[in-house]
């Protein structure tokens, strides 16, 4: 079925406008109830967890699935602002039947979404989803859990205590210490503003942090993993080893060195490649990544005897191609690294500690450590679309655009890579295009684009 709420990371739009809606929130809750239940041959799901990262439209979400969940008779463990991957952790550690984060991970506060985790801590699969969708629009007022069976609702208020010491315990350095590193960490107002300053001192390094006074608006604004200038000052400024920056839910990392050059998720995965894969640690010596990685890190990392497998875009995706071969270190150009020995999705403050612990044992400046390949020059591009123009038809299924492609891609010929996909969480056509010769990749994505934008108008 054509999928309607659910993109490729759960369900995201506009705070307060469909679907971001308190009476949706409410019916998504009521719908994943009852795909669970049914799913366990009617034996009633018992409890769910709830958390949110500090976005104003929070409040109103948060309490509008706690209706939906109670209304059917489950009990509710809400756990105030953490990042998803504490989420994950809590919905196995609780005996949850379903874990909710309520964020929209790295986008302004005007939007918000919805991210469902199964009992298993793994984000629900595309299947599940689907049947969730078929009930949204049902009547699912015969479902309805009787006056003495509604559920109860209470606060988990050690639940970022908890997180702190699994991401310690996870990262190998619990009991270790950090001491002799100093880090600027900017928690992008976001989910991890609390836990992530405090996981760092407890491990003794020095830490200067930026982006930890979230207001309800300020998540992600000129701050976090998608806005680095901030951090790459203040390390400069504050003559630190290391910069960290998260994104409003803290399931992605991108990292600064000591020069104030910014670190991007594919740099660093090389260096935990290389590390696992020198400690006998990295499954079948394979690295899970997605098309979107640069073509310069393949490379490097066939010189290094390791193998790059590509998922679709989404972590949710790398987190498959992984369960499929039980490989254990995966993720993506954006930041989200995924070490499965531990975790189960994307956890940017988790990664971190990885990193930190091999900069702490080896000594080496973040500038030789994390800088193992010369990126191949990329271009990345984004062109908005109105859904209902061409006559409905949507960019990529228009015969101009499908021809403009073809000769891109034969122009690029052995030289690079062209990549063309659709957004999974807004109407946006991503045009990226990699190669030798920088010239040609701007020339192959400025035509593509302008060919896209004239069939969408």
């Amino acid at each position: 079925m054509t999928r309607k709420y659910f993109g490729t990371d759960g369900i995201r739009g506009r705070a307060n406008v469909e679907p971001m809606t308190a009476s949706t929130a409410t019916k998504v809750a009521m719908a994943t109830a009852l795909v669970l239940r049914e799913k366990q041959e009617g034996k009633p799901t018992d409890r769910v967890v709830v958390g949110k990262d500090t976005r104003l439209s929070c409040y109103m979400l948060e309490q509008a699935i706690t209706a939906g969940f109670l209304s059917m008779g489950m009990d509710v463990i809400l756990t105030g602002p953490i990042p998803t991957p504490g989420v994950a952790m809590l919905t196995r550690s609780l005996r949850c039947d379903v874990g909710v984060m309520i964020s929209a991970s790295h986008n302004s506060f005007e939007d918000n979404g919805i991210k469902l985790f199964g009992a298993d801590s793994y984000k629900l699969d595309d299947a599940i989803e689907a049947e969730i969708e078929a009930k949204l629009e049902s009547d699912m007022s015969g479902n309805l859990a009787a006056p003495d069976s509604l559920g109860k609702a209470a606060r988990l208020d050690d639940a970022i205590g908890r997180y702190a010491e699994f991401v310690k315990r996870a990262s190998m350095l619990r009991g270790a210490s950090l001491e002799g590193l100093k880090v600027v960490i900017d928690c992008a107002n976001g989910a991890a503003y609390k836990v992530a300053p405090q996981v760092l001192w407890e491990l003794e390094a020095e830490v200067v942090i930026i982006g930890n006074k979230p207001n309800g608006r300020n998540i992600n604004d000129g701050c976090g993993a998608t806005a680095t200038e901030a951090l790459q000052a203040a390390v400069v400024e504050h003559q630190a080893d290391i910069g960290i920056a998260l994104d409003g839910d803290a399931d992605r990392l991108i990292m600064v060195d000591e020069t104030g050059a910014k670190i991007d998720g594919d740099q660093l995965m090389a260096a935990l490649a290389v590390s696992m894969k020198a400690r006998g640690e990295l499954v079948k010596d394979t690295l899970v990544s997605t098309v979107m990685s640069n073509l310069g890190l393949e490379r490097f990392l066939q010189s290094q005897g390791i193998t790059l497998i590509r998922a679709a875009v989404g972590d949710r995706y790398v987190v498959e191609q992984m369960r499929r071969e039980s490989f254990n270190l995966g993720g993506e150009q954006s930041g989200h690294i995924v070490l499965s020995d531990s975790s189960t999705t994307g956890d940017g403050l988790m990664a971190a500690l990885k990193v930190l612990g091999m900069l702490k044992e080896s000594g080496n400046k973040a500038s030789e450590a994390l800088s193992l390949f010369v990126p191949l020059p990329q271009i990345l591009k984004n062109v908005h679309f109105d859904p209902r123009a061409n006559g409905g038809v949507q960019p990529l299924d228009d015969d101009a655009v499908k021809a403009a492609i073809k000769e891109a891609e034969g122009n690029l010929a052995n030289d690079g890579r062209l990549l063309v996909r659709a957004s999974g969480t807004e109407p946006v056509i991503r045009v990226m295009a990699e190669g030798d010769d920088a010239v040609k990749v701007e020339s192959v994505v400025d035509g593509l684009c302008d060919v896209i934008k004239r069939v969408s108008l």
